[in-house]
């Protein structure tokens, strides 16, 4: 994980970036109205939060999904790993955007790997 230290400017609704990177983390909804709503879109530190975690969390529920899909097809221990699978990835999920949005509240912009540079691309435009 790369992280750039970023000053918190305040966006026109009297929050800083830094409590809206943050937020982004929360669930996707406030994140995909970050990227919808002005003025929080114009912010490249908001945007960059808003996409990582947009992405970070379709990959989660994708690989879930698919974990998922697999337990009719398993026996009964085949079944069990893929719950305890299941787990395992919702506790990663959960701690990895925790992290993360410790670090947007602190004005760190840091980036998960692949998805980071990815992120900043979407942001920047």
């Amino acid at each position: 994980m790369s992280e750039n230290i970023v000053a918190p400017e305040v966006v026109p609704s009297g929050i800083s970036e830094n409590s809206l990177g943050a937020l982004s983390y929360l669930t996707m909804l406030p994140a995909i109205l970050f990227l919808a709503i002005a003025p929080y879109n114009r912010s490249a530190y908001v945007r960059f939060h808003a996409w990582q975690s947009i992405i970070i969390g379709a990959i989660a529920f994708l690989l879930n999904y698919g974990l998922t899909s697999l337990l009719p097809m398993t026996g009964l221990f085949g079944q069990k790993l893929l719950v305890l699978s299941t787990a395992l990835v919702g506790v990663a999920y959960t701690l990895t955007m925790i992290l993360f949005a410790v670090r947007a509240l602190n004005g760190k912009r840091s980036r998960f790997p692949l998805i980071g540079a990815w992120a900043e691309r979407q942001a920047t435009r």
